[in-house]
Parts: C-alpha cells; structure tokens; sequence
C-alpha cells in the first residue's frame, strides 16, 4: 500500500523547500537518499529545487511504492531500511512509521504507520545504521512525533538542530536535522 502525502509528508516537503537550497549550493553534486520514499513526494521535491535526478535514491519495504517511484523515473529499490543499501549519501530523510502499535488498526496499513510497539522502534534501528552510509559532513532530516517516546538524539551522538514542527490537533510533529 503506497503511504499518501497528508501532515507528515507536508512538513517534510515544506523543510526540504527551506533547507535544500543551501545544500545545493555548498554541493551542486549533492547525494539524496530517501528511506521509505512512498507516493514520491519528496523526491520530486528535491528534483524541483535543483538535485540532480541521477544523484535522487530511494527506497521502500512496500513493492508498490518502489514499483510506483520507479514508474515515476525515480531510481528506488526495495529495501528494509538500509539491508540493501550499499553508498553513502550527503542527505539522507525519513519520514518513518512511527505510531505505536494499535490493535485494531488493519495490518495493510501498518507497515506504513506503526513504527514498533512503543513507535519507535523503526527509528532507533534507522539512527543505528544511518551513520555509516553518511558521507563526511552529511545530514539527515528525520521527521518524529510526540505520539512516540522523546528520543534523546545527543546520547545517541548526533548533533541536533530543529527545522520545522507543525501542532495538529492530536500531535506535534518535527523534523530534526542530526549531523554525527
């Protein structure tokens, strides 16, 4: 089931239209890899604002996301977070699953929404790994949401700068830049 664009997906968008401009221009051979890239939204984002279509990656656990990115002209793989990731990348995003487990919810959308049986789970193992498929002075733009356990970035040994957070009713949601 390909994961719709709604708030999260948004905010996302809306940092990466702030951030990526100046990324550019540091580096107009920036290296993009989006984890669970979804309908695509992000990734013709960073097209739209000037990265290189052969330098945008992506991947995704749903075969049909990866099925419908590719369609789109998109190199996308199916891939666990990184299990098939091989390079290293000057900005990577995730726009993770990160509800908590919910009983009732159906199990076709949950491989897009819950992010383990507290939320957080999926982001702990990506800030895990990602550190070793960052290039030197790479960034990541992670999106989190107070609906799961506070993730204490700085003991994890990142460097963290607040870009955006968006108040719905029901959750606030954040997007963090962590550089290692």
């Amino acid at each position: 089931m390909i994961y719709k664009p709604v708030e999260d997906s948004y905010l996302l968008t809306e940092v990466l239209k702030k951030e990526l401009p100046e990324l550019i221009i540091k580096n107009n051979n920036l290296k993009f890899l989006e984890i669970g890239a979804g309908s695509g939204i992000h990734l013709f984002t960073a097209e739209k604002i000037g990265v290189k279509k052969q330098n945008i990656f992506s991947s995704d656990i749903d075969k049909d996301s990866v099925n419908h990115c590719n369609l789109l002209g998109y190199n996308c793989i199916k891939s666990n977070l990184f299990e098939n990731i091989n390079d290293k990348y000057d900005l990577i995003i995730f726009n993770p699953p990160y509800l908590p487990e919910d009983s009732k919810e159906p199990s076709n959308s949950k491989i897009a929404t819950t992010g383990g049986k507290k939320g957080d789970e999926i982001i702990l193992s990506f800030l895990e790994q990602v550190k070793d498929y960052l290039n030197k002075n790479g960034k990541v733009f992670l999106l989190t949401s107070n609906l799961t356990p506070k993730i204490d970035f700085k003991k994890l040994g990142y460097k963290v700068k607040e870009l955006g957070c968006e108040k719905l009713f029901y959750e606030q949601l954040c997007v963090w830049e962590l550089v290692i």
